[in-house]
């Protein structure tokens, strides 16, 4: 197995819904992909939205056959690494960093008993800051809320320099 492909199956946060928050499909693979996860449909139109389901612990349960988007989807990190930008090690610190910032910010927003509608980790993030700016405007934000504020904008930026995606 390449390096590439151990970085991308260990890490997973394209699937878990931190990166993206869904999948466009390709009209011919609905019905097969309608079969393993479930797709959301307007007209010729298909998505899967994320996190993914078929996403687990020991990565992609459909790896040989995912979406072709999926398929297709290469993250900056892997562009990284694949250019010898980062080594192995230093991709795998990366992705622990982001899973373990992604952590700390969902236990604070669970500590903050702040309600979020979105599964997508990623549709949270635009919640939450929709959120605050529409309470900025009310009143001043706790201590807490700022602290939070503070952790996605530091996700953010780990996301945009190693991953070339942002919650902007």
């Amino acid at each position: 197995m390449s390096e590439s492909m151990r970085i991308c199956l260990s890490c997973g946060i394209c699937c878990d819904g931190t990166l993206i928050g869904f999948v466009q499909l390709h009209t011919e693979e609905i019905p097969a992909v309608r079969k393993i996860i479930e797709v959301e449909e307007e007209g010729q139109q298909g998505i899967f939205l994320q996190p993914c389901k078929q996403f687990g612990c020991n990565g992609c349960k459909v790896y040989a056959e995912r979406p072709i988007e999926c398929g297709k989807y290469e993250c900056g990190l892997l562009k990284s690494a694949a250019k010898k930008e980062l080594t192995f090690e230093e991709a795998v610190d990366v992705v622990a960093a982001v899973k373990q910032k992604t952590a700390l910010i969902t236990e604070h927003i669970a500590s903050l008993d702040i309600k979020l509608h979105s599964k997508s980790f990623y549709f949270q993030m635009f919640e939450l800051k929709k959120l605050f700016r529409k309470n900025k405007s009310n009143i001043a934000l706790s201590l807490s809320q700022e602290k939070l504020l503070a952790e996605v904008e530091e996700l953010d930026e780990m996301l945009v320099k190693y991953y070339e995606v942002s919650f902007k």
